[in-house]
């Protein structure tokens, strides 16, 4: 494991949702283009299930999201969008599993639709593999309204079937 695996593992799975600041200062340091620093109107953490988040105790995507606000000056919603059911996890699902799994597992907030309408959102995640989970939350946000849907994450899995 390299050290950024090492990172969103410890992250995600061991309690350190600390490392989140040290991981949202090297986000920020990537360049977006201009238009999109210009319109990004906020950062939109993946939820989590409630039973995954009791367990854990924290969502690592909103650690994230809370680090990166201040730094991008963009406020962080966890009002907007909504697990609107638990799923398994990913990590060993292929990537027709994973969309499977996900599919119909969010929803936008019923009063979310009027702040949405022609936004552009940055939906924010800990770690990409196939973009199931992202996709999943960006395809509901774009359905209430959202313009743009950008996403952010600290770091990408292999998935099944990657070459190495």
């Amino acid at each position: 494991m390299d050290t950024g695996q090492r990172i969103a593992h410890a992250l995600k799975y061991e309690g350190w949702w600390r490392v989140a600041d040290g991981a949202a200062a090297r986000i920020a340091r990537l360049q977006w283009p201009s238009d999109v620093v210009e319109e990004r109107a906020f950062l939109v953490p993946v939820p989590l299930a409630a039973s995954r988040q009791r367990q854990r105790g924290y969502n690592q995507s909103e650690c994230l999201a809370r680090a990166l606000a201040p730094r991008w000056k963009v406020p962080v919603r966890v009002d907007l969008l909504v697990r609107s059911r638990s799923t398994e996890t990913q990590t060993r699902l292929t990537p027709d599993e994973r969309v499977r799994n996900v599919h119909g597992a969010f929803a936008v907030a019923p009063a979310a639709g009027p702040q949405l309408r022609g936004a552009h959102v940055m939906l924010v995640d800990d770690v990409v593999t196939t973009a199931a989970t992202l996709n999943a939350c960006a395809a509901v946000l774009h359905e209430a309204g959202a313009r743009i849907i950008s996403y952010v994450t600290f770091g990408r899995a292999p998935a099944i079937g990657d070459r190495i």
